[in-house]
C-alpha cells in the first residue's frame, strides 16, 4: 500500500471540500489512497453536530457547515492542513486506529522539531505543555481506562493541531490541521472544537520557528509512514 502525495499549495476551502467529496464518491477499490497537502485562507468550518453557540464573534471570516466531525474549527495561512484519502477496507484497520494513527504522525512531527505532542483523553487532537513545551513527562489527563467518561482536562496545555474527519464507504476525507506560524487572534472569535476558553498554539508561539514547507514535508512523511498498515 502506498500513498500519493499531493502538494496542493494555497486553496480555498470550500472547492477543496467539495473535491475530497466527489474523489471519494467517484473512487473504487482499485483507487490510490491520497494525500492532500494545503493551507487555506481564513475560514471557520463547523462540524455536523456543531453548536451554533461557539461561533461568538467570526466578523469577516466566513463560516463553512461541513460534514466532518468535531465541532468549530480555525483554518488560517501558516497553518498545514492535512487531508488523508484512505480506503479503510483495504487498509484493514478500523476508525479508532485511524485517529490514533493519524495522531501519532502529528506527534512525530513534532518530536522531529523537538516539541512534545500529548493526546488528552476525551478530547481529539494533539496538545502541549505550555510551560515545557518540550517535556517528557506523562499528562495525567491522558486516554487511560480509568478517565473513561471524564470531561476532558486543558489545564497547562495548548491545542497544536486539531483533527476532524469523515467516513464515507470506509473511505476517509477531512483530516488533520497544524498549527506553525499563525495569526492565532480568530482562535479567540470561536469556542475551539466546542471548548470556551481552550488556549490555540502553534510551533512559533512555543518557540520554535520552522517554515511552512519544512513542516508540510515532515508532517507529509509521518502521515505516509503512519497510514500504512
Amino acid at each position: 500500500m502506498t500513498i500519493e502525495i499531493r502538494q496542493l499549495g494555497r486553496v480555498d476551502y470550500t472547492p477543496t471540500y467539495a473535491a475530497m467529496q466527489a474523489f471519494t464518491a467517484a473512487r473504487t477499490a482499485d483507487t490510490p489512497d491520497e494525500l492532500w497537502i494545503c493551507e487555506h485562507p481564513p475560514v471557520f468550518t463547523q462540524g455536523l453536530a456543531g453548536l451554533a453557540g461557539h461561533v461568538l464573534v467570526p466578523g469577516d471570516i466566513p463560516v463553512v457547515a461541513t460534514n466532518r466531525g468535531g465541532q468549530v474549527t480555525y483554518h488560517g495561512p501558516g497553518q498545514v492542513v492535512a487531508y488523508p484519502l484512505i480506503d479503510l477496507k483495504r487498509a484493514g484497520y478500523f476508525v479508532k486506529e485511524y485517529v490514533y494513527r493519524v495522531e501519532e504522525a502529528v506527534i512525530k512531527t513534532l518530536a522531529h522539531f523537538g516539541v512534545t505532542g500529548h493526546r488528552v483523553a476525551g478530547a481529539p487532537g494533539i496538545y502541549v505543555r505550555l510551560d515545557d513545551p518540550t517535556a517528557h513527562a506523562l499528562l495525567p489527563q491522558r486516554p487511560q481506562k480509568s478517565a473513561l467518561g471524564t470531561a476532558p482536562d486543558f489545564t497547562g496545555l495548548g491545542k497544536i493541531a486539531a483533527l476532524g474527519i469523515k467516513v464515507s464507504r470506509n473511505c476517509t476525507y477531512h483530516g488533520v490541521a497544524l498549527n506553525v506560524a499563525m495569526d492565532l487572534e480568530p482562535y479567540s472569535r470561536i469556542n475551539p472544537c466546542g471548548y470556551a476558553g481552550l488556549q490555540t498554539v502553534d510551533l512559533s508561539t512555543i518557540g520554535v520557528s520552522v517554515d511552512w514547507a519544512d513542516a508540510a514535508t515532515v508532517l507529509s512523511q509521518k502521515l505516509a509512514t503512519y497510514l500504512v498498515p
